[in-house]
């Protein structure tokens, strides 16, 4: 099926992006690198403090977009340090919007097993949360069923909808177009409508995406490399999302309600920047 220009400039409009609690510097010098009020996802690793995550978000809010900080579930130690961030979020006016994710610890580190138990708590909107976004697998989870997985994404859907919090599903980065279009239609079939943002890479040096799909997990077959950009074989230059984000433009139907993209930026904010601006431009 192919798609218009004006299809995938839709598909780009009101994107978000991520970085971690060690890019505030860069947020701060690239203030111009995207649309004032977008929304710049801060993430929760285990080698981060809760000074250094506070202090990141707080730097997306100085520079002119909506910072949305990470909630991990399972690195959380207790109710008690569950509150001191979001109180230390809520002092620098960052609790509006975050992300809640189980984590990555097998065990969890506390009293939260998953992100629902961290909605369920209540807490979320006693810190001045009202939007919270939640994960999807297009390719499945290495440590969970897909049916579990896709009954957990019921469960967090109606658990906003009772706690009376908006939502969003932001999903995985992917290579591979199938595996996407498949879960999008399969969420939608589950009745669940909330916006989705469907997580693309950035632009980035091909053996660092490669060492960051097989952190994540993510497909990175020859066929689906080399159908994106690159080769298996040359581990040399950079890749960018383009061919993707037309595949995805070229097959999202109106019965597939409010998608966009999410961009990981592996570090490099400007970069990414700069590379969304002049595929804009190319569409324009």
């Amino acid at each position: 099926m192919a798609n218009s220009n004006s299809d995938v400039a839709a598909l780009l409009d009101d994107f978000s992006v991520e970085m971690t609690g060690k890019d505030d510097k860069s947020i701060t010098e690239n203030s111009d690198a995207y649309p004032p009020g977008t929304r710049v996802n801060v993430t929760f690793l285990g080698n981060e403090d809760l000074e250094m995550r506070v202090r990141a978000s707080k730097a997306v809010k100085a520079a002119g977009y909506v910072p949305v900080p990470h909630l991990s579930a399972r690195r959380l130690r207790s109710q008690a340090e569950l509150e001191e961030f979001l109180g230390a979020l809520r002092d620098v006016d960052a609790t509006e919007s975050v992300f809640v994710v189980g984590g990555d610890p097998a065990e969890p580190m506390g009293p939260y097993p998953d992100s629902l138990s961290v909605i369920q708590t209540g807490l979320l909107q006693q810190y001045g949360v009202k939007h919270v976004s939640i994960a999807g697998h297009p390719e499945g989870h290495p440590d969970v069923a897909e049916d579990i997985m896709r009954q957990a994404l019921r469960d967090k859907f109606a658990a906003l909808r009772e706690q009376q919090l908006d939502g969003t599903i932001l999903t995985q980065f992917s290579f591979d177009i199938d595996p996407i279009m498949a879960w999008v239609d399969a969420v939608r079939a589950d009745g669940i409508d909330l916006p989705l943002r469907i997580g693309v890479p950035g632009p980035a040096g091909i053996r660092r995406l490669l060492a960051y799909s097989k952190r994540m997990g993510v497909a990175t077959s020859a066929g689906i490399a080399s159908r994106y950009g690159f080769s298996i074989t040359n581990l040399l230059g950079t890749a960018g999302p383009d061919r993707l984000i037309r595949d995805i433009a070229a097959r999202l139907k109106p019965e597939h309600g409010e998608v966009g993209l999410h961009f990981y930026t592996f570090g490099g904010l400007k970069a990414t920047g700069e590379w969304i601006k002049d595929f804009q431009n190319q569409i324009s």
